[in-house]
């Protein structure tokens, strides 16, 4: 079999037009065929240059896994962002993108005065670590490491918590050319009156150092016919995308860290692989990124429709009585009798088992933790004693529905092959289970074990 020779150059290919064995310069090495056809083309290759042979679609998705990865803990690693003018020492932009948040005045202050001593060298530098080819300067401040490069108007400045690695030192010197290139009346005009707007410059530097992937994201309110069939096909982005559905039915945002953390607890698939998938849907716009401000500004007036929907997504057993109507019930004691507080007890109590009969579990544990609440106000120890075992014997029963729903929901996804959706509400099931051990039930232990068991074949099988 013959095949033609094919390069390929972050998303750029270039075909050299030579069959492999054909080729009459085939006792070179095709690595560095292309390091000097790139030379050719004007390209100044560096010891940071990097050639890798992919031979089959497998290594090209690792290494496109690989590649996301790094950008990940790239940006992890980046805390906050400071752009000072060259000419004034004035700070341009200041974006923080942790809680941790430097004054940039202060920082300011401190570089000039690092990177006067360490050009003139006529002092000894301790922490401070210089380029002379790329102009990188690397200092310790505090407990962060500080990562600095000159441009002609700017000084850029990435405060990290780690030293940069050589993927960013390549980012940070594209940036810095692009921005200046981009912004360069603007930054003439600051030097000049003082002002500028950042707006523009934010969004430019989000994207630059892809800040996007710590946002907290939410699903889109319209995604594409074609991607919502292409997750059908994948049983690992369906499995995904239901696990973000879930997440944001309780909370309107989540972040990738929780997201790989959650995945992960279900099933023991490399961080690099999940994150890969979740990178698509960011990549294809099916989850989008809420700016922080845009979710500050939001938080209070969606405040009580999200504790409502917290509410209303609780279990069965853990719904009790809420502060309101807890109020209401304590009010209504102060003007009553023992012989009144006993009559209401026998008023929740029959309630309660009337909810019970209908199956409305939630309703009788509601009523009955109020019968609870005034025997204990009342210090009726037999009613506190009587109640007590009622509640005992409910909240074992709407566990038990919780848990015949989550064995059910697994076996069905196990069923159709969505093996991480079957381990997720295998796991629930575990949890309930595990309440069930205060019962005392003997078969609880080991039914935990069979489940385990299960969800270690599960995880095989993926």
């Amino acid at each position: 079999m013959s095949f033609t020779v094919y390069f390929k150059l972050n998303g750029l290919g270039y075909n050299c037009g030579n069959k492999f064995r054909s080729c009459p310069d085939k006792h070179k090495n095709c690595l560095e065929c292309i390091k000097v056809h790139l030379s050719k083309l004007g390209f100044e290759l560096d010891a940071t240059f990097e050639i890798l042979q992919i031979d089959s679609d497998e290594k090209d998705l690792e290494m496109k896994r690989e590649i996301i990865w790094n950008k990940f803990l790239d940006v992890l690693n980046l805390k906050q962002l400071i752009i000072i003018d060259k000419e004034s020492g004035l700070t341009i932009l200041n974006y923080a993108i942790s809680d941790v948040e430097i004054d940039p005045n202060l920082l300011s202050g401190f570089i000039q005065a690092n990177i006067t001593f360490s050009e003139s060298g006529s002092i000894t530098k301790i922490n401070t670590n210089m380029n002379h080819i790329n102009q990188f300067y690397e200092f310790q401040y505090e407990n962060f490491n500080l990562f600095l490069t000159n441009g002609k108007y700017v000084r850029v400045c990435l405060i990290l918590d780690e030293s940069p690695s050589e993927h960013l030192k390549s980012q940070m010197l594209q940036f810095v050319y692009q921005f200046e290139n981009k912004f360069e009346n603007d930054l003439i005009n600051f030097q000049k009156t003082g002002e500028i707007k950042v707006e523009v410059m934010v969004d430019f530097l989000i994207k630059a150092f892809n800040v996007k992937l710590v946002f907290p994201l939410t699903i889109a309110h319209s995604i594409l016919p074609e991607y919502l069939e292409e997750i059908k096909r994948s049983p690992m982005r369906k499995a995904i995308f239901k696990i973000i559905k879930e997440i944001v039915q309780s909370k309107s945002f989540f972040f990738i860290n929780n997201l790989l953390n959650r995945v992960k607890k279900i099933v023991a698939i490399d961080h690099k692989i999940i994150l890969y998938e979740i990178f698509h849907f960011l990549d294809n716009q099916v989850i989008i990124p809420i700016q922080l401000e845009t979710l500050y500004n939001n938080i209070e007036s969606k405040k009580d429709a999200i504790d409502l929907k917290k509410f209303k997504m609780q279990p069965i057993s853990a719904i009790t009585i809420n502060n309101e109507d807890l109020a209401t019930l304590e009010q209504e004691l102060k003007n009553i009798d023992i012989i009144s507080a006993k009559k209401k007890i026998k008023q929740y109590l029959k309630k309660g088992k009337a909810a019970a009969k209908d199956v409305a579990y939630e309703v009788a544990l509601m009523d009955f933790n109020k019968a609870l609440f005034i025997a204990k106000k009342f210090k009726l120890r037999d009613d506190v004693a009587k109640i007590s075992q009622i509640l005992f014997k409910y909240d074992f029963k709407s566990k038990k529905i919780e848990l015949d729903f989550f064995l059910e929901i697994a076996e069905n996804y196990q069923k159709k092959g969505d093996y991480i959706n079957s381990i997720d509400n295998y796991q629930k099931a575990i949890k309930i289970y595990e309440t069930f051990l205060i019962y005392d039930l003997s078969d609880a232990d080991s039914q935990i074990k069979k489940i385990k068991k299960k969800i270690l074949k599960l995880r095989e099988e993926i």
